[in-house]
């Protein structure tokens, strides 16, 4: 299972990479936000399999701030 997730957690990330280095001078942020935050939730879920500590702390900051910054676009 963690297989899978970093696998798809991967091609997220990448996604949301090469989508803000393209569009960096008008950044397309209501595409690669939730790339981002989707991908770092999968980075959660496959640390906490694999429990590893410090990656789950990391991957846990990241959602919590792509989270702040998904609400910040579609929300506030």
């Amino acid at each position: 299972m963690a297989f899978y997730c970093e696998m798809v957690e991967t091609v997220l990330l990448m996604t949301a990479s090469v989508i803000l280095t393209f569009t960096v001078l008008n950044p397309a942020t209501e595409l690669f936000i939730p790339l981002y935050l989707i991908g770092s939730i999968l980075g959660v879920i496959s640390t906490i399999i694999r429990k590893a500590a410090f990656a789950i702390v990391l991957c846990a900051w990241f959602v919590l701030m792509n989270s702040i910054a998904l609400l910040q676009l579609f929300v506030l």
